[in-house]
């Protein structure tokens, strides 16, 4: 079973995305274990204890940039359970440039907000396939 470790100041967006994974038809999507962090620093600490698999990343955070916390694990300063998760940016941020700050930063993938839940299930079960 992977591990998701959602990253999302935003009750509702954490209920929300909760809720359409495990409604998922993918069976590696609907079994995920999701986990919940509404900070980098929350965030830290859950990838110190937990092997996370894929990491869904807002940007915007009460304490800073997630592509601060994506930059870390891509240099491995962030102590993960296990193998480096694979980091997703999941933002309101659509311009190029901000896509491009993503993947430069060590971001996998990116998905921009708002989403369909059906894009939302095909991006997870194609990086947890991975």
């Amino acid at each position: 079973m992977s591990t998701i470790l959602l990253v999302e100041d935003e009750e509702l967006n954490r209920t929300l995305v909760k809720a359409v994974l495990a409604r998922a038809k993918i069976e590696s999507v609907r079994d995920a274990r999701v986990l919940d962090a509404t900070s980098i620093a929350a965030a830290r600490d859950q990838l110190g204890s937990t092997s996370i698999d894929l990491i869904l990343l807002d940007m915007n955070l009460p304490d800073g940039n997630g592509l601060t916390l994506a930059r870390e694990l891509a240099a491995g300063k962030v102590p993960a359970g296990g193998a480096k998760p694979v980091v997703v940016a999941v933002t309101a941020s659509v311009l190029p440039q901000d896509r491009a700050a993503a993947l430069e930063a060590g971001c996998d993938g990116f998905l921009d907000k708002p989403y369909a839940a059906a894009e939302l299930i095909a991006v997870v079960a194609e990086h947890l396939s991975r």
